[in-house]
Order: C-alpha cells, then sequence, then structure tokens
C-alpha cells in the first residue's frame, strides 16, 4: 500500500495541486496541528477543501491524532531543539495515542497523501507517521511527493 506525503512551503499552487494530480490523489489528509494559519495561503483548510474538490477531485480530512503537540512544536521550532529530540518524542506520542488502533489501512484509501508544511520529508513528522505505520503495517510503502 502506497501513502504519499507533500508539504506546500516554497511551491506554488500550480506545482502543488500538479504533483497531487499527477499522482492521481483522492483524499488528503492534513496532518497538522494548526491548519488555518493565513500564512499557509492556499493551503489554509477551506481554501484547500474547496481546491482540492475543484482541481483534483479529491476529498479533505484533518486529523490532529497524528499531529505534534502545541509544546514539541514549539519546542523544536520556536526554541531550536534538535531533530533527534522532537522524533524520539514524536515517536512516544504516537504510541501513547495508539495510533495503529485508531486507524487502518482502510483510512488510507482511496489513494491518500499526508499533508505538513514542511517543504521536503526529512524532518517532518509526515514522514514519521509512516514510519510509525511500517512497525504495524508492514506494506506501506511512503511516496514522498
Amino acid at each position: 500500500m502506497e501513502i504519499f506525503t507533500i508539504g506546500f512551503t516554497k511551491s506554488s499552487a500550480a506545482e502543488f495541486f500538479g504533483r497531487l494530480k499527477r499522482a492521481g490523489i483522492r483524499k488528503l489528509m492534513d496532518v497538522r496541528l494548526n491548519n488555518r494559519s493565513q500564512l499557509a495561503g492556499f493551503a489554509k483548510r477551506d481554501d484547500l477543501a474547496f481546491f482540492l474538490g475543484e482541481i483534483c477531485q479529491a476529498g479533505y480530512e484533518h486529523q490532529p491524532l497524528l499531529a505534534p503537540s502545541q509544546e514539541m512544536l514549539d519546542d523544536y521550532k520556536k526554541n531550536g531543539g534538535e531533530w533527534s529530540v522532537y522524533e524520539r518524542q514524536f515517536f512516544d506520542l504516537m504510541e501513547q495515542r495508539r495510533i495503529e488502533t485508531v486507524l487502518t489501512p482502510d483510512d488510507f484509501t482511496p489513494a491518500t497523501v499526508l499533508l505538513c508544511s514542511e517543504a521536503t520529508a526529512e524532518h517532518c513528522h509526515r514522514r514519521l507517521v509512516i514510519e510509525y505505520l511500517q512497525r504495524y503495517w508492514p506494506d506501506i510503502h511512503p511516496v514522498h511527493l
């Protein structure tokens, strides 16, 4: 099973929605803690849901269960925390939330993409979500758009 990921920063709307269309995405799962920020431009919750339907014929779902806590995010982003600490804390949080029992592989069909703001998946929690789920669902194959 493929689970796609994408970030919206450093992308124009044309590039962003073009990548989603080419990948055949039918559902976007927003894993951001804050999905209404004015800084998000075309990726604000309501605008994003509209554009996904109009451009990609895809649905929108906000899944805060897959987002870090505000404290974790602040420690890493605002206070210059280390990625390795954030990564460990986020894995612990997913374990506490038992996301593997709340979600099922069916939640990622049809073709689903995890959205966060980071331009690449290297230092983004959307990659960590997939790595965590691979422990329980080993047939997951991440595709970073």
